[in-house]
């Protein structure tokens, strides 16, 4: 991947909160939920609740779909991303506390609210790893992507 493709993933990663995460139920049909996240270069990190169907679901099967983006003005601004990828679930505690970190880090608003982030052994963390992302940049074109395979 060159560069300043590259520096586009980080920017858009790095511009959002929130991102859309679709896994497969038990009946075969795609789930698809909003999450916060946080990421550390390309890995990202959300967490959800123990007992939710997301978990049970990515408990069967670790594939996920993931689209990352925001509503514009102007239809030629639309940027975002969209990733084939993993998501495992993080056992190891100390990287629990970190993620957490990294996610909770990205709400700065929030020292000024009373908010108690839940305890790692609480809820279920996931490690996604891309590997595929396209990235949407309208700016160079209608509909435009590069495709990624990471």
């Amino acid at each position: 991947m060159d560069k300043a493709l590259m520096e586009q993933i980080l920017g858009i990663l790095n511009d959002h909160r929130i991102m859309t995460v679709a896994t497969l139920r038990p009946d075969g049909w795609p789930q698809a939920t909003t999450v916060g996240y946080g990421h550390d270069g390309l890995t990202i990190y959300f967490l959800c609740g123990s007992e939710s169907q997301k978990a049970a679901n990515l408990g069967r099967d670790d594939r996920v779909s993931i689209t990352i983006d925001h509503d514009e003005d102007q239809v030629m601004d639309i940027k975002g991303l969209s990733m084939a990828a993993r998501a495992a679930r993080i056992t190891d505690m100390e990287e629990g506390k970190r993620a957490m970190a990294l996610m909770f880090a990205r709400y700065p608003e929030q020292k000024d609210i009373p908010f108690e982030p839940p305890n790692p052994e609480d809820v279920a963390l996931y490690r996604v790893t891309p590997e595929v992302i396209s990235v949407l940049d309208y700016s160079k074109g209608f509909a435009h992507t590069d495709l990624v395979t990471v």
